[in-house]
């Protein structure tokens, strides 16, 4: 019987197993493989896996080892799922294809369509595996992606003195840092730019920085303004890594229901 897993650190408070679980009636083993150590984890999933997702901190690593590389991943430069194959270990980012999903749906949602000289503006702020993934699916459609983080890595990254001026003036933001940043907590209310479109999806789903009374805040200002949580990238993520592993569509219902 095959079997799966997670690897990363911390991971006890993952979700994984019980949507990997709900999606497949419980018809494939999938564990939590809990250490620091990168190397051990992926010699139990050489000698005991036949393919694992990954967390932070494993994501550039996991791109490192793997033998063949995914479309996804080389554009991303990190892998959140690995497989073996008969050629080798490869690698895939499902944070990618989850994050591409959610932005298509917003697209749709979109009242007026953006034309190409008024491309849609994307602000991706952080960017660890996850929003470099983020970044990526955003270019993959068309649109105009800001990247912005706390230690500037290129002359393509805007730091984070510029978030406000970004965040008003971005279509979509997907924030991707753990924490809360001292920028957030200064936005005024003209910074949700009341009476028009603005979509943001957050990777944090245990301790969100968009919480309760910054989203009420944010809609009482703009109606037109829409929070994801992080529990909705990890079911979009989970629903195309899973397929990759097995073959099989997960129950995409059941596995809701375990959020």
């Amino acid at each position: 019987m095959k079997k799966f897993g997670l690897i990363g650190h911390p991971i006890a408070h993952s979700l994984s197993p019980a949507l990997f679980k709900a999606g497949y009636d419980g018809r494939y083993p999938y564990e939590l493989i809990e250490t620091d150590d990168f190397e051990e984890a992926y010699s139990r999933f050489l000698n005991e896996y036949d393919g694992i997702n990954v967390t932070a901190p494993f994501k550039e690593l996991a791109y490192a080892k793997a033998d063949i590389l995914s479309e996804e991943c080389r554009n991303t430069g990190a892998a959140n799922l690995l497989i073996k194959t008969s050629e080798g270990t490869k690698a895939f980012n499902s944070d990618y294809l989850g994050v591409r999903m959610w932005l298509s749906g917003v697209r749709e949602k979109m009242k007026s369509p953006h034309s190409i000289d008024q491309p849609v503006m994307v602000l991706v702020v952080g960017l660890g595996g996850a929003g470099k993934a983020a970044a990526a699916a955003a270019e993959s459609l068309g649109m105009e992606v800001i990247r912005m983080n706390r230690t500037i890595k290129d002359s393509g990254t805007s730091p984070l003195s510029d978030f406000r001026e970004y965040f008003r003036n971005a279509d979509i933001i997907i924030y991707n840092i753990p924490t809360v940043i001292e920028e957030l907590k200064e936005l005024t209310d003209s910074d949700f730019t009341p009476g028009r479109q603005k979509f943001i999806l957050e990777a944090n789903y245990r301790n969100p920085s968009f919480d309760q009374t910054f989203t009420n805040r944010m809609k009482t200002v703009n109606p037109s303004a829409e929070y994801t949580g992080g529990k909705t990238w990890l079911l979009y993520q989970a629903v195309t890594g899973y397929e990759i592993f097995t073959g099989e569509k997960p129950d995409l219902s059941k596995m809701s229901s375990v959020l």
